[in-house]
């Protein structure tokens, strides 16, 4: 009887205890939620971008609208291909320039004749959105479509008909080639173009002009699982560079009215407002290549394996979406270059994120909601992105440790908010218990979708996230921790106009190269101090961590002949003494005419001897406020000083949002004299800068 009465009590009290964990309510939602279409947004993280147009044959980064549909030709278009190569590197999606600012379209539209219908590509018959929208299906891929707003080509632009042009074209793709997951508003608009056969300038309210409100209504209409990206009141925005990253601080709210008035700088866009009023996140997005679109002299320009890393971890890794630039190039395919590049990008990642580590260990939290197994500290470890540990309402601060069943190394932390009830996190670190005793190994910000972080690696016996400032209650639905293997980024190349070359590696890493254009090893001339190159030469170069016995991808540069004979021989619209910057070399250095003379600007340059060059380059200022970019520009070869050719003129398109190296080609000539003419300047200043001028051969 005594028996029966323990069991009974036993019963009741576990029924009341699963009664009281049961009622534990969840966490109050805080400040501003994402939609469900941005949530499943979010879990795409990294997709494709492919930029092909027109301006892939005219090798043009913006066309100006006057080009004929006849040149666009691709040899071998295979969408297929690019589907494939995209699904192969890990990416969940292809956004297409469907039109760009020259106004060409990718599909027969049928309000314009400049488009596929009118190019010899498939005898006029061709639909490259068609044939994307087929392969993406095929492949399991995400299609979205990026329309310019500018429109370059169009009679209209600027007056109210062409805002109707632009919805209708809108309709025509969010109607016709099934799903689309994003619609891509580029912010350039407004400014020269052919517009017709007016040619000439024409300037909008971006904020006014399109009547954004209704035209995102239209498409909410047409496609209510689209989201837009850009401009107006968007549901995804740029993060604020084309440099692919986003700060370590990042936010995925905006003050969007505030936006919406001009109020906020787009250098704010790289952290979001914690303040903000909308859910708004970040998409970083950047090109494997220098340019947007395809150039065949940069086939050697790729980015590198050490670059497209940091770029991840700087994207994803920081609470944002990564949109990776593929520019398709004139047969209509990925080239191979680029795609040997994202092989080892996706050799990397499923190494570095091979072997989760904490799955298997004992994990405690100080603060647990109500006491409560439904929001318990294991469901950071449970893979179910529906599930989160909680602490109590009114505790704000708190810890998670997780405990190794013997020392394990590691150098990457991965943390997740459950976004849906809002991001809280301000401020959190990482401890690791090393022999016995605790230390700091990240000490960082905000969290939000995705947080991943590289540390030093360590042994350690425990590790300790602690969240030491919160807005809210913390809300983690994820914590992973991993030990990836050491990646050595390739050495820094440079020469000056003396002709001295300088290698840099990071940290300890030593540089072995050659300059006969084989492959270097250890056993190759070990790089210890400058030395004088001054003809044309192959450089290429390894960096080695000795200690892991683990090296770096080649490094190549091709130098022509040094400047060490080049000379200013005149200036207008600077002082010649300073003008020596635009040749010593050093992209750092730089070289700013006067802004109280009026534009054109311009430098001559003798080479000192007559070489063959088959273009030019353009470096603007690489840092500071105020870069004062050249916009437009002529560039003049001669044999004697006086007697001078005009080589080259336009523009440097996208100057503003991508302040690279700048090359313009034409065709081979002789010369010794340069005369580089800076006709106008982004931002309509007086001012120009210049950090290096030289020539390609």
């Amino acid at each position: 009887m005594r028996l029966i009465k323990k069991i009974a009590l036993f019963s009741i009290v576990g029924m009341l205890t699963l009664s009281c964990q049961e009622k534990v309510a969840p966490p109050t939602p805080f400040g501003p939620l994402p939609t469900q279409k941005q949530l499943d947004w979010h879990e795409l993280e990294f997709y494709a971008f492919v930029h092909f147009t027109t301006n892939t044959f005219t090798n043009k980064e913006w066309g100006f609208g006057d080009e004929s549909p006849e040149i666009f030709n691709p040899t071998a278009l295979d969408t297929r291909q690019w589907a494939r190569v995209v699904k192969e590197a890990g990416m969940k999606g292809i956004i297409l320039t469907a039109k760009h600012h020259d106004g060409f379209c990718l599909w027969p539209s049928e309000y314009t004749d400049h488009s596929v219908e009118r190019s010899p590509w498939k005898e006029g018959k061709g639909d490259v959105v068609r044939e994307l929208a087929n392969a993406c299906k095929e492949y399991g891929l995400k299609l979205g479509l990026y329309l310019s707003p500018w429109d370059r080509n169009h009679p209209e632009y600027g007056r109210e008909d062409y805002v109707t042009y632009f919805r209708n074209q809108l309709k025509e793709l969010l109607t016709n080639y099934g799903d689309v997951f994003e619609m891509w508003f580029d912010g350039a608009n407004g400014g020269n173009g052919y517009y017709g056969g007016a040619n000439e300038t024409r300037k909008i309210n971006t904020l006014e002009y399109y009547d954004w409100q209704t035209t995102y209504d239209s498409i909410y209409k047409w496609s209510p699982n689209t989201l837009v990206w850009g401009v107006g009141p968007s549901e995804a925005r740029w993060i604020g560079n084309e440099e692919g990253f986003a700060n370590k601080t990042n936010w995925s709210l905006l003050r969007q009215k505030d936006e919406l008035a001009g109020k906020v700088h787009y250098k704010e866009f790289m952290s979001g407002h914690e303040d903000g009023e909308r859910w708004v996140p970040g998409e970083a997005d950047v090109s494997i290549r220098p340019g947007w679109f395809y150039h065949a002299v940069e086939d050697d320009k790729v980015k590198s394996i050490g670059e497209l890393v940091d770029i991840y971890y700087h994207s994803v890794g920081r609470n944002a979406n990564l949109l990776l630039n593929l520019p398709v190039d004139r047969r209509g395919i990925v080239h191979e270059n680029d795609e040997a590049r994202l092989k080892e990008l996706v050799a990397v990642l499923k190494e570095d994120f091979k072997t989760e580590l904490l799955s298997k260990t004992k994990a405690s939290a100080d603060n647990v909601r109500g006491g409560s197994k439904k929001y318990g500290v294991q469901n950071v470890l449970d893979d179910n992105k529906e599930t989160y540990w909680a602490t109590d309402d009114t505790v704000k601060t708190a810890s998670l440790e997780f405990r190794f069943g013997a020392p394990t190394p590691v150098n990457r932390i991965l943390l997740q908010e459950y976004v849906k009830l809002g991001q809280r996190v301000r401020k959190f670190n990482v401890e690791a218990e090393v022999n016995g005793q605790w230390q700091a190994i990240a000490n960082e910000t905000t969290i939000g979708y995705k947080r991943i972080l590289r540390t030093d690696r360590v042994t350690a016996t425990a590790l300790k996230i602690n969240i030491t400032d919160s807005k809210a209650s913390p809300v983690i639905s994820t914590v992973q921790a991993y030990n990836a293997s050491t990646l050595v980024h390739a050495p820094e190349v440079y020469r000056n106009k003396e002709g001295m070359v300088e290698m840099k590696a990071h940290e300890e890493d030593v540089i072995y190269y050659t300059t006969d254009g084989s492959e270097p090893s250890q056993a190759s001339d070990k790089f210890e101090k400058p030395f004088k190159l001054e003809g044309s030469a192959t450089i290429n170069a390894i960096a080695r961590n000795e200690e892991e016995q683990v090296n770096s991808v080649m490094k190549t540069v091709k130098y022509g002949v040094s400047k060490a004979n080049w000379k200013i021989v005149s200036v207008k619209g600077g002082d010649k003494k300073g003008a020596e910057r635009v040749i010593d070399g050093n992209f750092a250095t730089t070289w700013r005419t006067n802004g109280n003379k009026q534009l054109p600007h311009e430098i001559v340059i003798d080479m000192g001897k007559t070489n063959d060059i088959t273009g030019f380059t353009y470096m603007p200022q690489q840092t500071g406020n105020g870069l004062h970019l050249v916009k437009t520009y002529g560039f003049y070869t001669s044999n004697d000083g006086k007697n001078w050719t005009k080589q080259s003129e336009g523009e440097f398109s996208n100057i503003k949002h991508n302040p690279i190296l700048q090359e313009k080609t034409f065709n081979k000539t002789k010369a010794r004299y340069l005369r580089f003419v800076a006709k106008s300047e982004v931002e309509g200043s007086t001012n120009v800068s210049i950090a290096e001028i030289g020539i390609i051969e």
